[in-house]
């Protein structure tokens, strides 16, 4: 039933507008849930997006953004969300009103900076100090720039909760209103000067709140670089072979079986496999990986990776959503989407932080009003002012979404690709990893690296045969020794005769001369004396090597030997590893013999071999029975119940999409010291979250009961406040400068 359930969800990102603080998503977040049919909803401040899973026969979009509607926020349409246009669009609206405000807000803030005595030789005209024409500046600065403040606390409050809307309507309708209130009483005034007005507090803060937001749109515009970077990277054209003839298509076009030619220095459109040529391919925009990758006929391309020196021919694939390119982007922007665990923190506090704060401005107000200053209104309000304005909790709603963002897109760069914020907080917790041998540790791909002919034969006479007689045999052994021979440009003769003898190895007729190439067992049953050689034998098995013993018209001839060897950076990275603290073990089918071997070069000292696929999540199990924080690192598809068992599951591998599924983190270099870089990632990422909530929490506690006493004036209050949201975005962007 639960898998069944499983297949019929969906999930859908819907870009949200409107919102302006952590409250805000909480709201949104909670109306979603209550939708029948939603499983789960996640709305990020940061992003401004909400992914919905949900059950397409029980709920639609359209109900989504109807409830989104309904809480008094707005939604984007998905073509807009593709192009962006919505973006600039707000981007270019914000400007407008900043510059507006800007422009009626700066004849009060000068009349103001005129009053203190430091500043008296500043000229101030006689109509800047005249009550109706400050009115006439501040009334469209508060009605129809702040407007969005008074809707966005009318829907917040009719939902029956409080957002940064109601601290900033609250505060400015205050200083507003009881300026009005002052200028209608000086009609019967003639001393004009000396009537206290705060049309400057409220305009003033008003665009000071819309500067901060400025800043903020522009820096959360460059937290999602790696997005832009990513997407980038894409061909725009590609050229193909329709009717025999060569056109050029933008990449939508291209189908998959289509031909696709690239030539020297392009990049390669879509994913596909080499049907023609050969050349390097500079995959490091994907991987990380600096030195280009020699690819021949029937080795697989990525789309994106740029065509070196040689001209080749690719039959895609993959193209458009399913290419490994735009994999990585849906990876990248659902982590950037997901919220990491230590979220609910800020979650929890925002969640009543407006309420509270209310509460202290009210007590603020009446304290000053009945027992510091007796009966100044004005001066109590102004103290109340200040508390409403600083609290406001942005700076808390983008300390860990920022982080977030920036550490995953840096991440993705760097080739490690975070599945989601809950990945990220937990890969640095980690403190036992199990490596998967075969494609892991090694390079997966058996290589022939001893040759021993006797005196009787001459080497290249001993190859001869030796290859000959095995490019008959489908086994993986048998591939590796025809490639190494090959690659030493041996030509193979004709084979005339050829038998595979299961479990012993192969016997074949090759020039007329009879050939056994295989095990100790084909040659007791073909009487042929090797005993000479099982010594040495012994000496390559216990080394990791697999050997062949092979005999020449009945006689022994020689010995070939074929290891999986390991990555070139493979012993390194477990050094940096175990340098963390961390506890590493090798995992394998494989006899003991050989993986024991296999794990010294690695040096690697705890060993789990002879384990079966459906063994190894068991061995996960016990591993975190005894406490431990235990990440799995395989290929991704025959270690996938590892994988889903371990605490953190990392596919090493090109990033195909069945890697991607497998795993939390998928590891594009296939380089094992890609682990530890995750986890100093992880480190950096999470350091930089605590240092946010640190400031977010502590600019409030410390900002609060410094208005609360009085010694901050409503517009320093408003600076400060839009100062620490671009703080908290400044020092989340700090991870996308991070080197390795």
């Amino acid at each position: 039933m639960e898998k069944q359930q499983a297949i019929q969800e969906q999930q859908t990102t819907l870009q949200i507008t409107g919102m302006t603080c952590a409250a805000c998503a909480n709201r949104i977040e909670k109306g979603l849930n209550k939708l029948e049919g939603v499983s789960g909803a996640n709305v990020n401040f940061a992003l401004e997006q909400a992914s919905v899973t949900f059950d397409p026969t029980k709920a639609n979009l359209e109900q989504m953004e109807q409830k989104i509607e309904a809480l008094g926020y707005g939604t984007v349409k998905q073509e807009q969300q593709e192009t962006g246009d919505h973006r600039q669009k707000e981007l270019r609206n914000h400007k407008i009103k900043l510059i507006t405000s800007a422009v009626l807000s700066l004849p009060l803030l000068w009349a103001m900076v005129s009053h203190f005595s430091f500043t008296s030789f500043i000229w101030l005209p006689d109509l800047f100090m005249n009550p109706w024409f400050q009115l006439a500046l501040a009334t469209p600065v508060q009605f129809i720039i702040g407007r969005q403040f008074y809707v966005g606390a009318y829907k917040a409050l009719r939902n029956g909760s409080a957002n940064m809307d109601v601290l900033v309507a609250l505060g400015t309708s205050a200083a507003y209103f009881y300026s009005l209130y002052q200028t209608i009483q000086s009609i019967n005034s003639h001393g004009h000067n000396e009537v206290a007005l705060y049309y400057e507090t409220s305009a003033v803060l008003i665009t000071l709140i819309l500067l901060g937001k400025l800043f903020e749109i522009l820096a959360k515009g460059r937290t999602s670089e790696a997005i832009k970077t990513l997407m980038g990277l894409q061909a725009k054209t590609a050229t193909v072979i329709r009717d025999g003839s060569e056109i050029s298509v933008p990449i939508e076009e291209v189908v998959v079986k289509d031909v696709v030619i690239v030539k020297p220095g392009e990049k390669i459109p879509v994913d596909g496999e080499v049907i023609q040529g050969s050349s390097s391919v500079d995959e490091s925009m994907l991987t990380g990986e600096s030195i280009p990758v020699d690819k021949r006929i029937g080795d697989p391309v990525i789309g994106a990776t740029i065509n070196k020196n040689g001209m080749l021919r690719i039959e895609a694939t993959k193209v458009g959503k399913e290419t490994a390119l735009a994999q990585i982007i849906k990876v990248v922007e659902e982590a950037q989407g997901s919220k990491a665990p230590i979220q609910r923190v800020a979650d929890a506090i925002s969640g009543i932080f407006v309420p509270i704060v209310v509460g202290i401005a009210l007590l603020t107000f009446f304290v000053w009003y009945f027992a510091v200053e007796p009966g100044s209104f004005s001066s109590a309000l102004e103290k109340a002012i200040a508390v409403l304005v600083i609290a406001c909790p942005c700076a808390l709603g983008l300390a860990t979404p920022t982080s977030i963002m920036a550490g995953s897109g840096r991440a993705a760069e760097l080739g490690i690709l975070f599945k989601g914020g809950e990945h990220l907080e937990t890969t640095h917790r980690i403190n036992a990893i199990i490596l998967d041998k075969t494609g892991t540790v090694t390079n997966g791909k058996p290589e022939l690296t001893d040759i021993m002919a006797t005196e009787e034969v001459s080497e290249d006479n001993f190859l001869r045969f030796v290859g000959a007689a095995e490019k008959n045999s489908e086994h993986p052994l048998a591939e590796a020794i025809v490639n190494g021979i090959k690659e030493r440009g041996i030509e193979l003769p004709e084979t005339e005769q050829f038998e595979a003898i299961p479990g012993f190895g192969i016997r074949a007729v090759v020039e007329g001369k009879e050939l056994l190439v295989g095990t100790r067992k084909l040659m007791a049953k073909y009487e042929v004396n090797a005993e000479a050689a099982f010594e040495t034998m012994n000496r390559l098995e216990e080394a990791g090597k697999t050997s062949m013993l092979v005999a020449i018209d009945g006689a022994y001839a020689g010995m070939v030997a074929v290891a999986d060897t390991i990555k070139d950076t493979s012993k390194e990275a477990v050094e940096r590893l175990k340098n963390l603290g961390i506890e590493v073990i090798m995992i394998t089918g494989d006899n003991e013999r050989t993986a024991k071997a296999i794990a010294a070069q690695a040096g690697i000292d705890h060993v789990m071999a002879e384990v079966l696929p459906e063994g190894k999540a068991a061995e996960v199990k016990k591993l975190q029975a005894t406490g431990k924080k235990v990440a799995m690192v395989g290929d991704g598809i025959n270690d996938a119940p590892a994988l889903a068992t371990a605490d953190i599951g990392m596919a090493v591998g090109t990033g195909t999409d069945v890697a991607m599924e497998a795993a939390d983190v998928t590891l594009m270099r296939g380089d094992l010291n890609s682990i530890p870089d995750a986890i100093f990632m992880s480190k950096k990422t999470m350091a930089n979250i605590k240092q946010n909530l640190f400031w977010a929490l502590a600019y409030n506690v410390i900002g609060i009961p410094i208005a609360a006493l009085g010694f901050l004036a409503p517009w320093l209050a408003g600076a400060a406040m839009a100062l620490s949201s671009v703080s908290v975005v400044l020092n989340a962007l700090r991870l996308q400068r991070i080197k390795l």
